[in-house]
């Protein structure tokens, strides 16, 4: 009986890895459609700076403002909800 549920456990394992197996090889396949790559000359003579500001402000400001509503969130959801009166 021992040696029953050992095949049959190993029958499982070899099922399961050669579906993972088949599954890989199909996600592998798929074509990645290449990126074209910029010239050197084309970066060097693109502005750096208004890509790094916003409306609100330099990226820092806008970083700090994500962080601190961010922050905020998690304080309101870490507040203890108030009881229902049939609860108490």
């Amino acid at each position: 009986m021992r040696a029953f549920g050992l095949i049959s456990l190993v029958l499982a394992l070899l099922i399961v890895g050669l579906l993972a197996k088949k599954q890989l090889a199909a996600t592998s396949s798929i074509a990645v459609r290449a990126v074209p790559a910029v010239p050197a000359a084309a970066v060097a003579d693109a502005p750096a700076a208004p890509a790094l500001q916003g409306g609100n402000g330099d990226v820092r400001a806008q970083s700090q403002q994500l962080q601190q509503q961010y922050k905020q969130a998690l304080d309101a959801a870490m507040q203890p909800r108030p009881l229902p009166d049939d609860a108490r």
